[in-house]
């Protein structure tokens, strides 16, 4: 055995090698400070997609309520696609993530990223659009689409009449909210037989898709009277296409989201109505709740859901900013 002692100079060398070590293992591969007791809370914002001013509101409100909270917050989007979806959630769940401020692409393809975070210990809040399952996310904080589009309902027959051919633009198949506010409105709209829907066709959500489908159906079925559509971004591409098509004081355009574009196409006398989502206040309450389950809470409702409101020429003077003024 070699009892030969060290110098004090080697002795400290070593004393600060090992401090500096230990310090280094609160740190990721990235060098920034993981989810320990020692570095800063974090959340991750997952949307569907940033290329609609809806969802840009609601991730923005989401991230700034998060970070208002104490918390660094990362947006992350999904671009309407569930194979990006995925690497995100492994991305977040590799880099340890506090919670996860969901909105999915996919209302039963989603649920696998979000058990995969349940079993890595991140609670996931769903925002606006839902997952099918009720064991894997903590909570979801949702629109009342279905009531919403009874409301859209009852005001499509109130202008449009009780007769005439219409047409509907669906959203994104795999959304549970195309389905929940096709059916709101068709509860009232098939009640009146002499209501004829000649058309009905997805544009998922998306503003030039509607632009074009539009376009299609107006060559198919010229003497329509409305168009119903699932979102505003479509209602806004249905209008550019009636626009163009010399068959926008014709023909009447009803919406859903509550968007800026579209409350102001209301006021001046464009899109006939639409119904407010209030994104702002599913964002703050989705990060509020992660918060709260950060702090020690459990005892969260599944399913919160958030009146809509109507917003029609009678009325939208009183909306703007995604919400009431």
């Amino acid at each position: 055995m070699n009892t030969q002692k060290l110098p004090v100079g080697a002795w400290l060398v070593a004393i600060c090698s090992a401090i500096f070590l230990l310090a280094g293992c609160g740190k990721g591969e990235d060098g920034e400070a993981g989810s320990d007791s020692t570095g800063p809370k974090r959340m991750a914002v997952v949307v569907s997609t940033l290329n609609n001013p809806w969802f840009v509101v609601l991730a923005e409100t989401a991230r700034d309520r998060a970070i208002e909270l104490g918390y660094e917050a990362t947006i992350f989007d999904s671009q309407n696609d569930p194979s990006k979806e995925s690497v995100h959630f492994d991305n977040l769940i590799a880099s340890g993530y506090d919670a996860v401020l969901f909105n999915c692409t996919d209302a039963e393809g989603s649920i696998a990223n979000v058990r995969r975070a349940k079993k890595a210990d991140i609670p996931v809040f769903c925002m606006d659009r839902e997952i099918t399952a009720n064991d894997v996310a903590v909570s979801q904080i949702l629109s009342d689409n279905y009531s919403g589009c009874v409301a859209l309902g009852e005001y499509f027959v109130e202008t449009v009449g009780e007769s005439g051919e219409y047409a509907e633009l669906l959203g994104i198949i795999a959304d549970t909210n195309t389905w929940n506010r096709s059916k709101g409105f068709h509860s009232v709209v098939d009640r009146f037989p002499g209501l004829k829907m000649v058309a009905q066709q997805s544009a998922d959500f998306d503003r030039a898709k509607a632009l074009e489908v539009m376009e299609s159906i107006l060559q198919a079925n010229p003497n329509i009277k409305a168009v119903f559509c699932g979102n505003d971004a479509m209602a806004m591409g249905a209008y550019q296409a009636l626009l163009a098509a010399g068959k926008a004081k014709q023909v009447k355009v009803f919406g859903f989201d509550g968007a800026d574009d579209v409350v102001r196409s209301i006021a001046e006398g464009k899109i006939t109505a639409t119904g407010m989502q209030f994104p702002k206040r599913m964002a703050r309450t989705s990060a509020e709740s992660a918060h709260a389950y950060i702090n020690g809470k459990r005892d969260f409702d599944q399913r919160t859901l958030v009146a809509v409101e109507l917003v029609t020429k009678e009325n939208v003077s009183k909306f703007g900013d995604f919400g009431r003024k």
